[in-house]
């Protein structure tokens, strides 16, 4: 069986030009946010320990911890609310469909019996509060002509809903049932955020146009502003309360977090300002923000989520990141000592974790181009993307050095690495395979059949062509030329890896028929066969250290674990390893696998004997 031991979970999912939602659950000092079609929850104390909820069946919006924290409600853009159960299996509780559009922000009342939600929607029907448990509606919610972007429930009785969005309107609503008292049009751009304070008191609202107002918490009557002086030069995109009702935290376009005291009058002076670590470019924006027990954190466009002490300004903050599009490929390494995982996305970022670590910091390429293909020696990338070029980049820890690419003529489909002379790689396109050596082209080779993948052997004197035919065509390597020695034909359709063992006695082939085969490289004859226990295509596959296990990664979510010497009856199988497909494997030792996938997450799998 297999068990997890580490997840590197993805980044919350941005958008420029927008702020996003974080949640906090303080019993647990958990947060929440949402990317693609996962909602995940992370504890601020222990950031390797993840779990991630996939059940929406479209792209995940916002998700609230309810006020005891046994219940999420979490939304998607078909404005559907799923209310499930935090712990265990997940159970489904609810599920609603509470407006017509994307749903924006979503808030509990503080005695957890109803949610209101707000966003998109049809006609004037921008924001709905209804029971947990039944969907049924508790209010009319009139006064907005335009999406609204956030909501809040006044966290004390007597209950009220402030509403604010692109109709630069703040809305005031008693209840229940819910009943619009008030419209405030204090700003003069969207109001892109408001939050009850915790003790109701209070609440405020912040722009675009780079101004926070408070008000009453009781009538919603305006009380106070926070200072212009030293203020955000950009828009404000989100702002949170401290758990004592006396400071908030703002976060801004202008790349900075500011603290500020709300004094009695209602009016927010600036106590101190956080700058975003970074290099001060547009992805270090900040966008979201959250004041949990002690724990300052904030977002960046970027993804990077920063913690920063509340009670001690001098404590350096921690930050740490990840991916947030679809991993394709993964490799690992051995520097100094540790495990190092290199894993790339669809958007060109280069992620680095050590084991037992988790997040060690993004490669910095000269580069920026989305990767399609990527490979790794001791102390260099090899990547390639979507413009036919092929980079081999040496790297110095997280720096990435200089270098030419080479043009190889058409877009490669795969690319792999020689591993005992890795001046060798073999890059393979839609009509032939190049053969490089170092940063050179050694010959460019047209072939008489549809390529979809190749792999080149340890020791450099082999290549397998993988065919759309489903065939393998095996050549050796003699200087700049491929000879063909053989063809192979078991497999039922498209070819879509090929990966040699260690050892190089052994080769595996997948395809997308959903098989995968194991074959003796000296007699060409199978040695594993009936690998047939995926129910969709074959994506990836690595081999263990000792060339004894080999593992499949498929479109299925799924991971399964074979022994070379067994019966491929006697697998280990690891049901929904990634949301969205298997599309990065790899082995960290004998015992431990790595896996990555759609789901823009990385996880480390410990192999337990049967």
């Amino acid at each position: 069986m297999a068990q997890l031991s580490e997840t590197y979970a993805c980044v919350p999912a941005t958008e420029r030009g927008r702020g996003i939602l974080i949640a906090g659950d303080a019993r647990s000092d958990s947060i929440a946010y949402c990317n693609g079609r996962s909602v995940i929850i992370r504890r601020l104390d222990a950031p390797l320990e993840a779990t991630i909820y996939g059940e929406h069946a479209y792209q995940v919006t916002v998700a609230r911890f309810s006020p005891n924290g046994e219940w999420v409600a979490s939304a998607d853009v078909s404005g559907t609310v799923r209310i499930w159960g935090r712990h265990g299996d997940r159970a489904l509780k609810n599920e609603f469909r509470v407006l017509s559009g994307r749903v924006d922000d979503l808030q509990w009342s503080p005695d957890g019996l109803r949610i209101v939600a707000c966003g998109d929607g049809k006609g004037k029907s921008f924001v709905r509060a209804f029971m947990w448990d039944s969907g049924t509606n508790v209010g009319e919610f009139d006064g907005h002509s335009r999406r609204v972007l956030s909501c809040a429930f006044k966290p004390t009785r007597p209950f009220r809903i402030v509403t604010c969005g692109e109709d630069f309107l703040v809305n005031f609503y008693e209840g229940p049932p819910f009943k619009f008292k008030l419209s405030q049009r204090e700003h003069s751009n969207f109001v892109n955020c408001a939050r009850f304070s915790p003790d109701g008191s209070k609440f405020i609202t912040v722009s675009s146009d780079k101004k926070g107002i408070l008000y009453d918490g009781k009538t919603g009557e305006k009380i106070g502003e926070l200072s212009t002086q030293d203020g955000h030069k950009g828009s404000i995109y989100a702002v949170s309360w401290s758990p004592d009702s006396k400071q908030v935290l703002t976060v801004s376009a202008d790349k900075t977090a500011k603290v500020w005291d709300i004094i009695e009058d209602g009016c927010g002076k600036l106590r101190r300002t956080l700058a975003s670590p970074g290099s001060g470019g547009v992805d270090d924006m900040l966008v979201s923000c959250l004041w949990q027990n002690d724990h300052l954190v904030t977002v960046s466009l970027g993804g990077t989520m920063t913690i920063f002490s509340a009670s001690d300004p001098n404590k350096s903050p921690v930050s740490f990141s990840g991916h947030m599009k679809s991993i394709t490929s993964l490799v690992c390494l051995l520097q100094s000592g540790q495990n190092v995982i290199l894993s790339s996305s669809y958007d060109g970022i280069i992620t680095r974790w050590i084991q037992g670590i988790g997040y060690a910091g993004k490669l910095v390429r000269k580069d920026s181009t989305q990767i399609k293909c990527f490979a790794a020696a001791e102390e260099e990338i090899i990547t390639s993307g979507f413009d036919n070029k092929v980079w081999r980049v040496p790297v110095n820890g997280d720096q990435c050095g200089d270098s030419q690419p080479v043009d190889v003529g058409s877009q490669p489909m795969g690319l792999t690495v020689a591993a005992q002379t890795p001046e060798l790689a073999i890059v393979s396109t839609d009509s032939g395979v190049v053969l490089l050596q170092g940063p050179k082209v050694v010959s460019q080779i047209k072939l008489g059949y549809a390529v979809t993948t190749s792999a080149i052997s340890p020791d450099g004197n082999e290549v397998i062509v993988g065919g759309q035919d489903g065939k393998l065509h095996i050549y050796s390597v003699n200087g700049d030329t491929l000879t063909e020695e053989a063809v192979l034909e078991k497999h039922r359709g498209t070819i879509t890896a090929i990966c040699y063992s260690p050892d190089a006695s052994l080769f595996t082939s997948a395809d997308a028929n959903r098989e995968a085969v194991v074959w003796d490289r000296i007699s060409r004859e199978v040695k594993l066969k009936n690998m047939l226990y995926h129910t969709a295509r074959i994506n990836c596959l690595a081999w263990s250290p000792d060339s004894h296990l080999i593992a499949t990664g498929s479109l299925d979510t799924s991971v399964i674990v074979y022994e070379v010497d067994k019966p491929a009856s006697s697998r280990i199988t690891i049901k929904g390893a990634h949301l969205g497909g298997v599309y990065g494997l790899a082995f960290i030792d004998q015992n431990s696998l790595v896996s990555a996938g759609e789901d823009a997450c990385v996880r480390v799998w410990k192999l337990l004997p049967q």
